[in-house]
C-alpha cells in the first residue's frame, strides 16, 4: 500500500501558513483601538469562535472527506437546493477574493513603512494591486516553484514571529504589577461590546484552516488527521496571536499602535530597536503575505473554476489551460484590484471576516442538518451557529457606529452577491429541466 503525502505535521503546516498569512500584521492597530490592552484576549477570543467554526469542517470533513471542502459540503448536504449550492458558492469565493485583497494590501502597507511616502493611500494601493497581479501571473505561470518551498515558508515564519515576540517582551515598558493595573482600567472602562465586536472583526486572520480538507485525497488517516490537524491549528494560531498582540502592548505606546494601524508592528519595532528591527517585522510580513497570496489565489482559483464547471458562475470561468484555470486567475484578481481601489484596510478586514463568519454559519447549518450522521454534540453545533450568527452581528453595529455609507455599501454587495447566486441557480434549473 502506498504511503500518502500528507501527514499530520504536513497538514498542521497547511493549516498554519493558510491561517497566518498577515492576519496578525493587519489585525493589530485596528484591535488596539477598539480595545485597548484587552486587545490580546479579544484577538484571542477569535480563535474560540474560530474553533466552533472548525467543530462543524471536522465533522463534515470527515464524513464526506470531499476535497471541495466548503462548496462541496453545503452542496452534497442541500443536494436538492441548487440555490443552496449556489449561494455557497458565490460568497466562499468572494470570501478568497477579500482576503487575497487583504494579503496583498498587508503586504503594501508593511513593504513602504518605513519610507517617507509610507502612509500615502495611493500609492499603497497602486502596489497592492501590483503584487496582486504578480501573483495572478506566476499562478498562470506556474506554481511549481512556490510550492516546493511552501512548508519552509510556514515554518520560517513562525520562527521570525518567535523572535520578533521575544525583543518585545524584552523591552517591555511594563512590570507585571503596573500592566494588570492598566488592564484592569481598560477593563472598566472598555465596553463589553468592543471586546465582542474584536474578536468578530478580527475573525478573518483566522481564514484558512479549511484548506487541509482540500488534501483529503493525500492524507494519512483523514479520520484521525482531520480534527487533529484543523483543532492543532486554530490552537496555536491562537497562541501565536495573543503572544504578538500581548508583546506589542506591553513594549509599543497604544497611541503609536492606534495612529500606524496599517503597519503598526513594523513602525512600533522600528521605535523600539531601530530600523533593523523594523526591517525584521517587514520582512516576516512580507513572507507571510506572499506564501497566503499565492496559497490561496491558486486554491481558490480551481474551486471557482468547479463551481462555473457545476453550472453556478458564467461557464467561461471553468475554462482550463491545461490544469490551470486561466479565466478564473484572471478574473479572482480583477475584483480583488476593485476591492482595494474602492475600499480601505478596514473595510476589507470587515468584508472579509463578514463573509467567512456567515460562510461558516453556513456551514454550521448544514452539520446541523446532518447531525446524526455526523455523530455531532446537539449544544456544541447549536453554540457554533449562535455564536458565528451573533460575531456577523456586531460587526454590522461595528460598521454603523463607524461609517453608514460603508455599511451601505457591503450590505449592498452581499444583496447584488445574491442576487446573482438566485439568477445562476434558476438558470441551472431550467438547463436541469431542458436536458
Amino acid at each position: 500500500m502506498t504511503k500518502k503525502a500528507l501527514g499530520f505535521k504536513e497538514l498542521l503546516a497547511i493549516g498554519i501558513g493558510g491561517m497566518i498569512g498577515g492576519g496578525i500584521f493587519t489585525i493589530l492597530g485596528i484591535s488596539v483601538s477598539i480595545a485597548g490592552f484587552l486587545a490580546p484576549f479579544s484577538i484571542a477570543l477569535g480563535g474560540v469562535l474560530a474553533f466552533f467554526a472548525g467543530y462543524a469542517y471536522v465533522k463534515l470533513g470527515v464524513y464526506y472527506k470531499d476535497e471541495g471542502a466548503t462548496y462541496a459540503f453545503f452542496k452534497r448536504t442541500f443536494a436538492n437546493s441548487h440555490f443552496a449550492a449556489a449561494i455557497i458558492g458565490w460568497y466562499t469565493v468572494f470570501g478568497y477574493i477579500s482576503t487575497i485583497a487583504l494579503y496583498a494590501y498587508t503586504f503594501s502597507s508593511y513593504s513602504i513603512s518605513l519610507m517617507s511616502f509610507g502612509e500615502n493611500e495611493i500609492i499603497r494601493k497602486i502596489i497592492a494591486i501590483l503584487i496582486v497581479w504578480t501573483f495572478a501571473a506566476i499562478n498562470l505561470w506556474s506554481v511549481r516553484g512556490m510550492g516546493e518551498v511552501e512548508d519552509v515558508i510556514v515554518y520560517l515564519k513562525l520562527f521570525i514571529l518567535f523572535i520578533i515576540s521575544l525583543i518585545l517582551f524584552y523591552f517591555s515598558k511594563y512590570d507585571f504589577h503596573s500592566f494588570i493595573r492598566v488592564l484592569s482600567s481598560d477593563f472598566k472602562n472598555t465596553p463589553f461590546l468592543n471586546i465582542l465586536m474584536v474578536s468578530s472583526v478580527t475573525f478573518v486572520a483566522y481564514e484558512g484552516f479549511q484548506l487541509i480538507i482540500n488534501g483529503v485525497k493525500d492524507m494519512e488517516d483523514p479520520d484521525k488527521n482531520i480534527p487533529r490537524a484543523i483543532y492543532s491549528a486554530i490552537f496555536i494560531v491562537s497562541l501565536i496571536y495573543f503572544i504578538i498582540a500581548l508583546a506589542s502592548v506591553l513594549s509599543i505606546d497604544k497611541n503609536e499602535l492606534i495612529r500606524n494601524k496599517e503597519a503598526a508592528l513594523a513602525v512600533g519595532m522600528k521605535s523600539i530597536v531601530g530600523e533593523w528591527g523594523g526591517a525584521l517585522v517587514i520582512f516576516s510580513a512580507i513572507l507571510a503575505t506572499t506564501s497566503a497570496i499565492n496559497s490561496t489565489l491558486f486554491g481558490s482559483s480551481r474551486q471557482l473554476a468547479r463551481i462555473a464547471d457545476d453550472g453556478y458562475m458564467p461557464k467561461i470561468l471553468s475554462f482550463r489551460k491545461g490544469t490551470i484555470p486561466s479565466y478564473s486567475i484572471f478574473t479572482m484578481a480583477f475584483v480583488a484590484s476593485l476591492l482595494i481601489i474602492i475600499g480601505n484596510l478596514r473595510l476589507i478586514l470587515e468584508f472579509g471576516s463578514i463573509t467567512f463568519l456567515l460562510v461558516s454559519f453556513l456551514m454550521s447549518l448544514a452539520n446541523f442538518k446532518i447531525k446524526d450522521k455526523t455523530n455531532s454534540s446537539l449544544i456544541i453545533t447549536l453554540i457554533s451557529m449562535a455564536g458565528l450568527f451573533i460575531g456577523g452581528v456586531f460587526i454590522f453595529y461595528y460598521e454603523y457606529k463607524i461609517n453608514k455609507i460603508e455599511l451601505v455599501f457591503v450590505f449592498s454587495l452581499y444583496v447584488i452577491i445574491g442576487i446573482l447566486a438566485f439568477f445562476y441557480a434558476r438558470k441551472k434549473v431550467e438547463k436541469d429541466k431542458n436536458s
